[in-house]
């Protein structure tokens, strides 16, 4: 089944084109890697993904349904959630409280304290953050506070989560830990994931399917079987050493 589709996008800042008429594609039950230089256009296409920017041109269509022209707080009430390049937790609140504005955002009129406390529990045992509960995020290392904010999109009862270079900033232990955490997410959860990073071997670990940008356009697109022979991949972003 085809979750998100995006029909000949096209992203302009000024003179600037960030995205240029590319068209994609996600399964439903996939993880779906974006890889390719600085300046590509991979958070530019999350960012017209997830509402925060609209394209000058094209159409991107959730479920069938069209949702270029929504605003973020309705894409995510549609099922998709995402994190970002720079975390973003609300430092000033615990763990659980964080977790728990995304889960009563999507209860929309029906708050009920007691069950979304324990959802947001189950979350954060799931997250490895369930001693951490009462914690404030800000006191938490960055490894946690990545931990936090998958916890918190999570929490939206979302079907797509998109995730925005997860592993920057990481030292090797912590990638390790953070890939194991998704694919335990993602086996346990069912949830689509897109991921956007420039750790090769975890991507490449990771991901069902692989599409390059360059330039704001798609140059490839296949397994990461086959992305690491193609020529031009290599050219421009793998290098001749991968």
């Amino acid at each position: 089944m085809m979750l998100l589709e995006g029909f000949n996008l096209s992203k302009n800042f000024g003179g600037i084109i960030a995205i240029k008429n590319f068209s994609f594609h996600i399964n439903k039950g996939e993880i779906v890697g974006f890889i390719g230089p600085n300046g590509s256009g991979k958070t530019t296409l999350f960012n017209l993904i997830s509402g925060v920017l609209h394209p000058n041109a094209g159409i991107l269509k959730f479920k069938g349904e069209d949702i270029t022209h929504l605003e973020p707080y309705e894409i995510c009430k549609k099922g998709i959630s995402r994190t970002f390049q720079l975390v973003r937790p609300f430092l000033s609140h615990t763990v659980l409280e964080n977790v728990l504005v995304g889960i009563l955002f999507s209860n929309r009129n029906q708050i009920d304290m007691e069950s979304s406390t324990q959802e947001a529990m189950k979350l954060l045992e799931i997250v490895g953050l369930s001693e951490e509960s009462n914690r404030i995020t800000s006191k938490l290392p960055l490894l946690q506070r990545k931990r936090v904010e998958i916890a918190r999109a999570l929490g939206t009862r979302s079907e797509l989560l998109l995730l925005d270079e997860p592993m920057a900033g990481l030292n090797h232990v912590e990638i390790s830990d953070m890939i194991n955490l998704l694919k335990d997410i993602h086996s346990m959860m069912g949830i689509t994931i897109c991921i956007i990073e420039h750790i090769m071997t975890a991507i490449m670990g990771m991901s069902n399917r692989i599409i390059v940008l360059h330039h704001g356009e798609k140059i490839a697109e296949g397994t990461p079987e086959e992305l690491v022979q193609d020529k031009k991949v290599i050219q421009v972003y793998l290098g001749e050493c991968f």
